[in-house]
């Protein structure tokens, strides 16, 4: 909670949200990105102009994720598909970023996001530090936690971020996530955008 709130305090700085949302808030004016460079499942770079041109919905998660991030990567499946079905309808790049950088290497992504729907993008970065800047610039918190067994666990938060085709961010959305809500919100912001 506390996370969430951090990173909605970061967005928020420049000024009032106007539209409330069922799963988030639409923000007006839109927030630029920083700079940032990443790595695809790929190996090839990934960084701010590649969220330039369409609609993206970005969400920050790991492989090893128990439960949150493959029920989310489904929830984001299902509402591409539904999309797919609307003629017209603006087809988001869904971006899953890893928060994990020692396990979740370009091969280990390549395996993971395309078992949700082959069109997704997963991303990383060459180690943890610059993942956590990355992170740190949507205001994005995450928690490394060393275990007794000598492995780690990691905790994060879990705001889905809506850029618009200017590769800002149009919307931040704080869940609950269903398909029906975030169907109807996607359409009010993408409307909303003209």
């Amino acid at each position: 909670m506390a996370a969430a709130g951090a990173a909605v305090a970061l967005i928020w700085h420049q000024g009032p949200p106007v539209a409330q949302l069922l799963t988030g808030t639409r923000l007006e004016p839109s927030r630029a990105l920083g700079d940032f460079s990443l790595i695809d499942s790929q190996g090839r770079k990934f960084g701010p102009a590649n969220l330039r041109g369409h609609w993206s919905i970005l969400f920050f998660g790991y492989t090893n994720c128990p439960a949150f991030c493959p029920t989310t990567l489904s929830t984001l499946a299902a509402l591409e598909k539904q999309l797919r079905a609307v003629n017209g309808a603006a087809l988001p790049q869904v971006v899953f970023v890893s928060v994990d950088a020692k396990r979740d290497t370009p091969q280990q992504l390549a395996k993971y996001v395309p078992f949700f729907d082959p069109s997704f993008v997963g991303l990383t970065a060459a180690d943890q530090p610059s993942i956590e800047a990355v992170a740190k610039k949507f205001g994005v918190a995450v928690i490394i936690t060393p275990t007794e067994d000598g492995n780690y666990t990691v905790d994060h938060s879990g705001e889905l971020f809506v850029l618009d085709p200017n590769g800002r961010i149009a919307a931040l959305l704080t869940g609950p996530f269903t398909v029906q809500a975030l169907a109807g919100d996607w359409q009010r912001i993408t409307a909303a955008a003209g």
